[in-house]
Protein backbone atom coordinates (compact mmCIF):
# COMPACT_ATOMS: atom_id res chain seq x y z
CA UNK A 1 0.00 0.00 0.00
CA UNK A 2 1.61 3.43 -0.98
CA UNK A 3 1.49 5.80 2.16
CA UNK A 4 1.08 9.63 2.21
CA UNK A 5 5.02 9.74 2.87
CA UNK A 6 5.63 7.20 0.12
CA UNK A 7 4.01 9.74 -2.12
CA UNK A 8 5.50 12.74 -0.80
CA UNK A 9 8.87 11.38 -1.30
CA UNK A 10 8.07 10.32 -5.02
CA UNK A 11 7.07 13.47 -5.74
CA UNK A 12 9.98 15.16 -4.45
CA UNK A 13 12.57 12.96 -6.32
CA UNK A 14 10.36 13.15 -9.54
CA UNK A 15 10.91 17.20 -8.94
CA UNK A 16 14.34 17.07 -8.38
CA UNK A 17 15.13 14.69 -11.37
CA UNK A 18 13.28 17.42 -13.93
CA UNK A 19 15.51 20.21 -12.68
CA UNK A 20 19.32 21.29 -14.23
CA UNK A 21 20.52 23.76 -12.09
CA UNK A 22 24.17 25.19 -11.83
CA UNK A 23 26.32 26.19 -10.06
CA UNK A 24 29.51 28.31 -8.40
CA UNK A 25 32.79 27.30 -8.24
CA UNK A 26 35.24 24.92 -10.20
CA UNK A 27 34.33 21.92 -7.16
CA UNK A 28 30.93 20.74 -6.28
CA UNK A 29 29.07 22.29 -3.68
CA UNK A 30 27.95 20.24 -0.47
CA UNK A 31 24.18 21.24 -1.26
CA UNK A 32 24.80 19.85 -4.85
CA UNK A 33 25.70 16.64 -3.72
CA UNK A 34 23.46 16.37 -1.27
CA UNK A 35 20.51 17.26 -3.48
CA UNK A 36 21.71 14.36 -6.12
CA UNK A 37 21.89 11.73 -3.10
CA UNK A 38 18.19 13.22 -2.91
CA UNK A 39 16.80 12.92 -6.55
CA UNK A 40 18.64 15.65 -8.48
CA UNK A 41 19.34 14.10 -11.97
CA UNK A 42 20.89 16.47 -13.86
CA UNK A 43 24.20 19.38 -13.79
CA UNK A 44 24.75 21.96 -15.97
CA UNK A 45 27.90 23.48 -16.36
CA UNK A 46 29.19 26.90 -17.53
CA UNK A 47 32.67 28.68 -18.17
CA UNK A 48 32.60 29.70 -14.60
CA UNK A 49 33.04 25.72 -13.29
CA UNK A 50 35.85 25.11 -15.98
CA UNK A 51 39.50 25.84 -15.59
CA UNK A 52 41.02 23.11 -17.68
CA UNK A 53 39.96 19.05 -19.05
CA UNK A 54 41.47 17.73 -15.86
CA UNK A 55 39.55 19.90 -13.20
CA UNK A 56 36.65 19.38 -15.44
CA UNK A 57 37.26 15.27 -15.37
CA UNK A 58 37.74 15.65 -11.39
CA UNK A 59 34.65 17.49 -10.94
CA UNK A 60 32.35 14.97 -12.93
CA UNK A 61 33.92 12.23 -11.55
CA UNK A 62 33.06 13.50 -8.16
CA UNK A 63 29.52 14.26 -9.30
CA UNK A 64 29.05 10.50 -10.30
CA UNK A 65 30.38 9.41 -7.24
CA UNK A 66 27.51 10.38 -5.56
CA UNK A 67 25.08 8.78 -7.68
CA UNK A 68 26.74 7.23 -11.52
CA UNK A 69 23.71 8.35 -13.54
CA UNK A 70 23.51 11.51 -13.35
CA UNK A 71 23.55 13.45 -16.14
CA UNK A 72 26.29 16.56 -16.77
CA UNK A 73 25.33 19.32 -19.21
CA UNK A 74 26.94 22.07 -20.94
CA UNK A 75 26.15 24.45 -23.27
CA UNK A 76 29.41 23.69 -26.35
CA UNK A 77 27.93 24.40 -29.45
CA UNK A 78 31.89 25.29 -30.30
CA UNK A 79 32.58 29.03 -32.05
CA UNK A 80 31.54 31.98 -30.33
CA UNK A 81 29.52 29.69 -27.58
CA UNK A 82 32.66 28.13 -25.64
CA UNK A 83 32.54 26.85 -22.06
CA UNK A 84 35.74 24.24 -22.21
CA UNK A 85 37.95 26.80 -23.93
CA UNK A 86 36.05 30.27 -22.35
CA UNK A 87 39.48 31.72 -21.37
CA UNK A 88 40.89 31.01 -24.57
CA UNK A 89 38.62 30.82 -27.44
CA UNK A 90 37.70 27.19 -29.37
CA UNK A 91 39.51 24.84 -31.10
CA UNK A 92 36.23 24.48 -33.16
CA UNK A 93 34.34 27.02 -35.67
CA UNK A 94 30.78 27.55 -35.14
CA UNK A 95 28.11 26.82 -37.31
CA UNK A 96 27.95 29.67 -39.81
CA UNK A 97 31.76 28.62 -40.78
CA UNK A 98 30.45 24.99 -41.17
CA UNK A 99 27.54 25.96 -43.13
CA UNK A 100 29.51 28.44 -45.34
CA UNK A 101 32.06 25.54 -46.50
CA UNK A 102 28.78 23.28 -46.67
CA UNK A 103 30.40 20.09 -45.82
CA UNK A 104 28.44 17.76 -44.18
CA UNK A 105 31.02 15.54 -43.55
CA UNK A 106 33.62 17.88 -42.01
CA UNK A 107 30.21 19.69 -39.40
CA UNK A 108 30.27 15.43 -38.79
CA UNK A 109 33.62 15.23 -38.17
CA UNK A 110 34.00 18.53 -36.11
CA UNK A 111 31.09 17.55 -33.88
CA UNK A 112 32.29 14.04 -33.13
CA UNK A 113 35.47 14.68 -32.32
CA UNK A 114 33.76 18.06 -29.94
CA UNK A 115 31.83 15.40 -28.72
CA UNK A 116 34.53 13.09 -28.08
CA UNK A 117 36.66 15.77 -25.70
CA UNK A 118 33.67 16.36 -23.86
CA UNK A 119 33.13 12.64 -23.46
CA UNK A 120 36.72 12.50 -21.83
CA UNK A 121 35.55 15.18 -19.56
CA UNK A 122 32.76 13.17 -18.20
CA UNK A 123 30.44 15.37 -20.08
CA UNK A 124 27.62 13.75 -21.20
CA UNK A 125 24.49 15.93 -22.46
CA UNK A 126 25.54 19.10 -24.60
CA UNK A 127 22.58 21.99 -25.26
CA UNK A 128 24.08 22.12 -29.19
CA UNK A 129 23.20 22.81 -32.15
CA UNK A 130 21.61 25.70 -32.88
CA UNK A 131 19.22 24.62 -35.74
CA UNK A 132 17.70 27.99 -35.94
CA UNK A 133 17.63 29.31 -39.54
CA UNK A 134 18.90 32.79 -39.30
CA UNK A 135 16.52 34.17 -41.67
CA UNK A 136 16.56 37.73 -40.06
CA UNK A 137 20.29 39.41 -40.28
CA UNK A 138 19.66 41.63 -37.37
CA UNK A 139 18.98 38.69 -34.84
CA UNK A 140 20.80 39.72 -32.06
CA UNK A 141 21.22 36.48 -30.58
CA UNK A 142 21.75 34.09 -32.85
CA UNK A 143 23.38 35.04 -36.05
CA UNK A 144 26.75 33.39 -36.11
CA UNK A 145 25.32 30.27 -33.70
CA UNK A 146 22.96 29.53 -37.37
CA UNK A 147 24.53 27.46 -40.00
CA UNK A 148 22.82 29.87 -42.20
CA UNK A 149 19.64 31.55 -43.72
CA UNK A 150 18.61 28.63 -46.03
CA UNK A 151 16.60 25.69 -44.06
CA UNK A 152 17.59 23.09 -46.58
CA UNK A 153 21.41 23.40 -45.56
CA UNK A 154 20.25 24.02 -42.14
CA UNK A 155 18.59 20.58 -41.76
CA UNK A 156 21.31 19.04 -43.41
CA UNK A 157 23.88 20.47 -41.35
CA UNK A 158 21.70 20.34 -38.03
CA UNK A 159 21.43 16.30 -38.62
CA UNK A 160 25.20 15.68 -39.33
CA UNK A 161 25.87 17.73 -36.44
CA UNK A 162 23.76 15.70 -33.97
CA UNK A 163 25.02 12.58 -35.43
CA UNK A 164 28.75 12.92 -34.91
CA UNK A 165 28.15 14.39 -31.51
CA UNK A 166 26.19 11.28 -30.82
CA UNK A 167 28.98 8.88 -32.45
CA UNK A 168 30.80 9.83 -29.28
CA UNK A 169 28.57 8.89 -26.49
CA UNK A 170 27.13 12.73 -25.42
CA UNK A 171 23.36 13.38 -26.35
CA UNK A 172 22.72 16.34 -28.67
CA UNK A 173 19.70 18.98 -27.36
CA UNK A 174 18.83 20.76 -30.73
CA UNK A 175 17.41 24.04 -30.28
CA UNK A 176 16.00 26.59 -30.18
CA UNK A 177 12.12 24.86 -30.97
CA UNK A 178 10.53 25.74 -32.89
CA UNK A 179 13.17 28.47 -34.25
CA UNK A 180 14.71 31.36 -32.83
CA UNK A 181 16.17 32.87 -36.35
CA UNK A 182 13.34 35.18 -36.99
CA UNK A 183 13.63 37.62 -33.99
CA UNK A 184 14.86 41.44 -33.77
CA UNK A 185 14.82 40.76 -29.81
CA UNK A 186 17.20 38.83 -27.62
CA UNK A 187 15.05 36.28 -25.61
CA UNK A 188 17.71 36.87 -22.30
CA UNK A 189 15.93 40.53 -22.40
CA UNK A 190 12.20 40.56 -23.48
CA UNK A 191 9.93 38.36 -25.00
CA UNK A 192 11.02 37.85 -28.82
CA UNK A 193 7.69 37.73 -31.18
CA UNK A 194 7.66 35.67 -34.65
CA UNK A 195 4.66 36.62 -36.70
CA UNK A 196 4.85 34.25 -39.64
CA UNK A 197 2.32 32.11 -41.18
CA UNK A 198 1.69 28.31 -40.32
CA UNK A 199 3.25 27.69 -43.81
CA UNK A 200 6.28 30.09 -43.76
CA UNK A 201 7.03 28.10 -39.90
CA UNK A 202 6.71 24.53 -41.36
CA UNK A 203 8.56 25.32 -44.63
CA UNK A 204 11.28 27.30 -42.80
CA UNK A 205 11.81 26.87 -39.45
CA UNK A 206 10.80 23.36 -38.65
CA UNK A 207 12.46 21.94 -41.57
CA UNK A 208 15.68 21.29 -39.38
CA UNK A 209 13.95 20.04 -36.37
CA UNK A 210 12.63 17.88 -38.54
CA UNK A 211 15.70 16.56 -39.83
CA UNK A 212 17.34 16.81 -36.16
CA UNK A 213 14.21 14.00 -35.13
CA UNK A 214 15.01 12.07 -37.91
CA UNK A 215 18.56 11.75 -36.99
CA UNK A 216 17.74 10.41 -33.49
CA UNK A 217 18.70 14.01 -31.71
CA UNK A 218 17.94 12.83 -27.83
CA UNK A 219 16.76 16.18 -26.60
CA UNK A 220 15.43 19.10 -28.14
CA UNK A 221 15.12 22.93 -26.36
CA UNK A 222 12.34 25.13 -26.24
CA UNK A 223 12.97 28.55 -27.27
CA UNK A 224 11.13 31.79 -24.89
CA UNK A 225 9.45 33.16 -28.13
CA UNK A 226 5.98 33.71 -28.68
CA UNK A 227 4.20 32.32 -32.51
CA UNK A 228 1.02 33.86 -32.57
CA UNK A 229 -0.16 31.48 -35.12
CA UNK A 230 0.20 28.60 -33.07
CA UNK A 231 -0.26 30.33 -29.44
CA UNK A 232 -1.12 33.76 -28.72
CA UNK A 233 -1.23 33.89 -25.10
CA UNK A 234 2.25 31.83 -24.18
CA UNK A 235 5.85 31.57 -25.35
CA UNK A 236 6.81 28.17 -26.91
CA UNK A 237 8.14 26.63 -23.44
CA UNK A 238 4.88 27.17 -21.67
CA UNK A 239 2.97 26.47 -24.24
CA UNK A 240 1.03 23.03 -24.49
CA UNK A 241 -0.03 23.80 -28.14
CA UNK A 242 3.84 24.07 -28.96
CA UNK A 243 5.27 21.47 -27.18
CA UNK A 244 2.61 18.72 -26.54
CA UNK A 245 0.40 19.38 -29.93
CA UNK A 246 3.26 20.64 -32.51
CA UNK A 247 6.61 18.94 -31.01
CA UNK A 248 4.91 15.81 -29.62
CA UNK A 249 2.15 14.53 -31.73
CA UNK A 250 2.38 16.52 -35.41
CA UNK A 251 6.37 16.19 -35.57
CA UNK A 252 6.57 12.59 -33.38
CA UNK A 253 9.18 13.01 -31.23
CA UNK A 254 9.53 11.55 -27.90
CA UNK A 255 12.71 12.33 -26.56
CA UNK A 256 13.49 14.77 -23.72
CA UNK A 257 12.54 18.43 -24.50
CA UNK A 258 14.44 20.79 -22.07
CA UNK A 259 13.43 24.58 -21.85
CA UNK A 260 15.89 27.46 -22.24
CA UNK A 261 17.16 29.10 -19.53
CA UNK A 262 13.98 29.87 -17.10
CA UNK A 263 15.70 32.62 -15.62
CA UNK A 264 15.85 34.73 -18.78
CA UNK A 265 13.72 37.81 -18.78
CA UNK A 266 11.22 37.03 -21.73
CA UNK A 267 10.28 34.14 -18.75
CA UNK A 268 10.90 35.17 -15.30
CA UNK A 269 9.90 38.90 -15.95
CA UNK A 270 6.63 37.77 -16.61
CA UNK A 271 5.91 34.72 -14.90
CA UNK A 272 8.62 34.09 -12.35
CA UNK A 273 10.52 30.77 -12.15
CA UNK A 274 8.73 28.95 -10.46
CA UNK A 275 5.04 29.68 -12.17
CA UNK A 276 7.27 29.25 -15.42
CA UNK A 277 8.28 25.93 -13.97
CA UNK A 278 5.31 24.56 -13.39
CA UNK A 279 3.37 25.33 -16.60
CA UNK A 280 6.81 24.61 -18.66
CA UNK A 281 6.45 21.07 -17.45
CA UNK A 282 2.44 21.09 -17.44
CA UNK A 283 2.79 21.96 -21.38
CA UNK A 284 5.13 19.25 -22.29
CA UNK A 285 8.58 20.06 -20.93
CA UNK A 286 10.59 17.15 -19.50
CA UNK A 287 13.79 19.26 -17.65
CA UNK A 288 13.74 22.81 -16.71
CA UNK A 289 17.06 24.62 -17.66
CA UNK A 290 18.30 27.05 -14.57
CA UNK A 291 21.46 28.26 -13.68
CA UNK A 292 23.02 30.46 -15.97
CA UNK A 293 22.03 33.27 -13.41
CA UNK A 294 20.52 32.03 -10.53
CA UNK A 295 23.27 28.87 -9.57
CA UNK A 296 22.02 28.38 -5.66
CA UNK A 297 20.74 25.75 -3.79
CA UNK A 298 17.61 28.01 -2.69
CA UNK A 299 16.89 28.29 -6.47
CA UNK A 300 16.52 24.59 -6.95
CA UNK A 301 14.32 24.48 -3.81
CA UNK A 302 11.88 26.93 -4.96
CA UNK A 303 11.91 25.25 -7.90
CA UNK A 304 11.37 21.71 -6.47
CA UNK A 305 8.73 22.98 -4.07
CA UNK A 306 6.80 24.48 -6.84
CA UNK A 307 6.69 21.24 -8.79
CA UNK A 308 5.15 19.96 -5.43
CA UNK A 309 2.59 22.05 -4.70
CA UNK A 310 1.33 22.34 -8.06
CA UNK A 311 0.65 18.48 -8.12
CA UNK A 312 -0.84 18.58 -4.70
CA UNK A 313 -3.07 21.69 -5.69
CA UNK A 314 -4.20 20.01 -8.82
CA UNK A 315 -2.72 22.77 -11.16
CA UNK A 316 0.33 19.93 -12.16
CA UNK A 317 -0.51 16.38 -12.82
CA UNK A 318 1.12 13.58 -11.13
CA UNK A 319 1.35 11.37 -14.09
CA UNK A 320 2.73 14.41 -15.69
CA UNK A 321 5.47 15.06 -13.19
CA UNK A 322 6.46 11.58 -13.42
CA UNK A 323 6.56 11.02 -17.42
CA UNK A 324 9.11 14.01 -17.44
CA UNK A 325 10.81 12.24 -14.64
CA UNK A 326 11.06 9.47 -16.37
CA UNK A 327 12.56 10.94 -19.97
CA UNK A 328 15.62 12.23 -17.86
CA UNK A 329 16.52 9.23 -16.22
CA UNK A 330 16.39 7.03 -19.71
CA UNK A 331 18.24 9.39 -21.29
CA UNK A 332 20.58 9.21 -18.40
CA UNK A 333 20.23 5.67 -19.25
CA UNK A 334 21.32 5.77 -22.90
CA UNK A 335 24.30 8.24 -22.27
CA UNK A 336 25.81 5.27 -19.67
CA UNK A 337 25.09 3.02 -22.54
CA UNK A 338 26.95 5.27 -25.57
CA UNK A 339 29.68 6.62 -23.12
CA UNK A 340 31.19 2.98 -22.45
CA UNK A 341 30.39 2.02 -26.32
CA UNK A 342 32.05 5.43 -28.01
CA UNK A 343 35.22 4.43 -25.02
CA UNK A 344 35.88 1.17 -26.40
CA UNK A 345 39.44 0.83 -28.06
CA UNK A 346 39.66 1.94 -31.58
CA UNK A 347 36.31 3.78 -31.22
CA UNK A 348 37.39 7.51 -32.06
CA UNK A 349 39.87 6.66 -34.54
CA UNK A 350 37.17 4.49 -36.70
CA UNK A 351 35.07 7.69 -36.50
CA UNK A 352 38.14 10.02 -37.80
CA UNK A 353 38.23 12.07 -34.97
CA UNK A 354 41.34 10.72 -33.04
CA UNK A 355 43.17 12.61 -30.50
CA UNK A 356 45.31 15.19 -31.84
CA UNK A 357 43.77 15.94 -35.14
CA UNK A 358 43.43 19.27 -36.45
CA UNK A 359 39.86 19.14 -37.72
CA UNK A 360 38.79 22.23 -36.29
CA UNK A 361 41.62 24.50 -37.49
CA UNK A 362 40.96 22.80 -40.74
CA UNK A 363 37.50 23.60 -40.74
CA UNK A 364 38.05 27.09 -39.91
CA UNK A 365 40.72 27.36 -42.84
CA UNK A 366 38.04 26.16 -45.53
CA UNK A 367 35.61 28.53 -43.75
CA UNK A 368 37.66 31.90 -44.80
CA UNK A 369 36.60 33.66 -47.56
CA UNK A 370 38.85 36.52 -49.16
CA UNK A 371 37.70 39.48 -51.95
CA UNK A 372 40.04 41.77 -53.10
CA UNK A 373 39.40 45.16 -53.64
CA UNK A 374 39.93 47.15 -56.51
CA UNK A 375 43.72 48.28 -56.02
CA UNK A 376 46.29 45.29 -55.94
CA UNK A 377 47.02 44.12 -52.31
CA UNK A 378 49.76 42.75 -50.98
CA UNK A 379 50.09 39.67 -48.18
CA UNK A 380 51.19 41.56 -45.10
CA UNK A 381 54.85 41.40 -44.18
CA UNK A 382 55.50 44.30 -41.35
CA UNK A 383 54.13 44.21 -38.26
CA UNK A 384 50.49 46.48 -38.08
CA UNK A 385 48.27 48.18 -36.16
CA UNK A 386 45.04 46.16 -35.47
CA UNK A 387 41.99 48.40 -34.23
CA UNK A 388 39.26 46.13 -32.58
CA UNK A 389 35.75 47.33 -33.19
CA UNK A 390 34.15 45.77 -30.59
CA UNK A 391 30.62 45.52 -30.04
CA UNK A 392 28.67 44.36 -27.08
CA UNK A 393 28.50 40.69 -27.04
CA UNK A 394 25.40 38.86 -26.31
CA UNK A 395 24.82 36.94 -22.60
CA UNK A 396 25.11 34.37 -24.71
CA UNK A 397 28.15 34.57 -25.89
CA UNK A 398 29.83 36.42 -23.22
CA UNK A 399 32.22 39.09 -22.92
CA UNK A 400 34.95 37.04 -21.11
CA UNK A 401 36.16 34.98 -24.28
CA UNK A 402 38.97 36.44 -26.83
CA UNK A 403 38.51 36.55 -30.00
CA UNK A 404 40.27 38.68 -32.81
CA UNK A 405 43.62 38.32 -34.70
CA UNK A 406 45.83 40.66 -33.00
CA UNK A 407 47.51 37.75 -30.86
CA UNK A 408 48.28 35.48 -34.31
CA UNK A 409 49.10 38.46 -35.99
CA UNK A 410 51.51 39.45 -32.98
CA UNK A 411 53.01 35.80 -33.72
CA UNK A 412 53.58 35.72 -37.49
CA UNK A 413 54.34 39.38 -37.42
CA UNK A 414 56.32 40.60 -33.73
CA UNK A 415 56.18 43.78 -33.15
CA UNK A 416 52.02 44.04 -34.13
CA UNK A 417 50.31 46.99 -31.74
CA UNK A 418 46.66 46.69 -31.27
CA UNK A 419 43.76 49.31 -29.87
CA UNK A 420 40.19 48.64 -28.95
CA UNK A 421 37.41 50.92 -29.94
CA UNK A 422 33.98 50.94 -29.06
CA UNK A 423 32.36 54.00 -31.14
CA UNK A 424 33.09 55.68 -34.66
CA UNK A 425 36.84 57.29 -33.50
CA UNK A 426 38.69 56.93 -36.93
CA UNK A 427 41.07 59.36 -36.11
CA UNK A 428 42.26 57.92 -32.92
CA UNK A 429 43.01 54.98 -34.98
CA UNK A 430 44.91 57.04 -37.86
CA UNK A 431 46.69 58.71 -34.92
CA UNK A 432 47.39 55.80 -33.50
CA UNK A 433 48.82 53.21 -36.19
CA UNK A 434 51.12 55.93 -38.08
CA UNK A 435 52.57 54.51 -40.89
CA UNK A 436 51.91 51.13 -40.07
CA UNK A 437 49.37 49.06 -42.67
CA UNK A 438 45.80 48.95 -40.50
CA UNK A 439 43.76 45.36 -39.61
CA UNK A 440 40.35 46.43 -38.72
CA UNK A 441 38.42 43.66 -36.86
CA UNK A 442 34.81 43.80 -36.81
CA UNK A 443 31.72 41.53 -35.63
CA UNK A 444 28.60 41.87 -37.37
CA UNK A 445 29.40 45.23 -38.81
CA UNK A 446 25.83 45.67 -40.97
CA UNK A 447 24.00 45.76 -37.43
CA UNK A 448 26.40 48.74 -35.74
CA UNK A 449 26.27 51.92 -37.82
CA UNK A 450 29.32 53.72 -36.32
CA UNK A 451 31.46 50.23 -37.08
CA UNK A 452 30.01 51.08 -40.88
CA UNK A 453 30.73 54.33 -40.82
CA UNK A 454 34.35 53.86 -39.44
CA UNK A 455 35.23 51.37 -41.93
CA UNK A 456 34.15 53.27 -44.74
CA UNK A 457 36.46 56.33 -43.20
CA UNK A 458 39.39 54.32 -42.44
CA UNK A 459 39.24 52.68 -45.88
CA UNK A 460 38.60 56.25 -47.73
CA UNK A 461 41.97 57.45 -45.60
CA UNK A 462 44.21 54.52 -45.96
CA UNK A 463 42.74 52.42 -49.11
CA UNK A 464 45.64 49.48 -48.04
CA UNK A 465 43.34 48.87 -45.00
CA UNK A 466 42.71 45.17 -44.39
CA UNK A 467 39.23 44.31 -42.95
CA UNK A 468 38.31 41.00 -41.22
CA UNK A 469 34.71 40.44 -40.62
CA UNK A 470 34.39 38.08 -37.69
CA UNK A 471 30.28 37.40 -37.86
CA UNK A 472 28.16 37.78 -40.07
CA UNK A 473 29.09 38.38 -43.67
CA UNK A 474 26.48 40.53 -44.61
CA UNK A 475 27.82 44.02 -45.23
CA UNK A 476 29.60 44.54 -49.13
CA UNK A 477 33.50 43.82 -48.41
CA UNK A 478 35.38 46.92 -47.82
CA UNK A 479 39.41 47.94 -48.22
CA UNK A 480 42.12 46.38 -50.34
CA UNK A 481 41.99 42.94 -48.40
CA UNK A 482 38.18 41.65 -47.27
CA UNK A 483 38.44 38.74 -45.12
CA UNK A 484 35.28 37.01 -43.90
CA UNK A 485 36.32 33.80 -41.38
CA UNK A 486 32.15 32.92 -40.61
CA UNK A 487 32.74 33.37 -36.71
CA UNK A 488 35.17 34.45 -33.53
CA UNK A 489 36.59 31.35 -32.25
CA UNK A 490 40.25 31.45 -32.19
CA UNK A 491 40.55 28.57 -34.95
CA UNK A 492 38.74 31.77 -37.02
CA UNK A 493 41.37 34.50 -36.23
CA UNK A 494 44.32 31.69 -36.61
CA UNK A 495 42.80 31.15 -40.32
CA UNK A 496 42.13 35.05 -40.78
CA UNK A 497 46.08 35.80 -39.55
CA UNK A 498 47.47 33.14 -41.92
CA UNK A 499 44.98 35.00 -44.84
CA UNK A 500 46.14 38.18 -45.00
CA UNK A 501 49.91 37.40 -44.37
CA UNK A 502 49.94 34.65 -47.10
CA UNK A 503 51.22 31.96 -44.55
Amino acid sequence: MTTLVDRTDTLTRDALAVLQPGFVGTTAPDWLLRRIGEGLSSVGLFGRNITSPGQLAALTARLRAEREDVLVAIDEEGGDVTRLEVRTGSSFPGNYALGSVDDVELTRAVAAELGRRLAECGVDLNWAPSADVNSNQDNPVIGVRSFGADPALVARHTAAYVRGLQSAGVAACTKHFPGHGDTAVDSHHALPQIDVELATLHSRELQPFRAAISAGSKSVMSAHILLPALDPDRPATLSPQVLTGLLRRELGYDGLIVTDGMEMQAISAVYGIERGSVLAIAAGADAICVGGGLADEDTVLRLRDALVTAVRKGELPEERLAEAAARVRALADWTRGARGAASEPGAASQEGTAPGTEIGLTAARRAVRVTMGDRPSEPLTTAPYVAAFTPVANIAVGDETPWGVAAELSRLLPGTETGTYADAAVDDVLRAAGGRRIVAVVRDAHRHPWMSQSLDALVAARPDTIVVEMGLNAAPPRGALHVATHGAARVCGIAAAEAVTGN
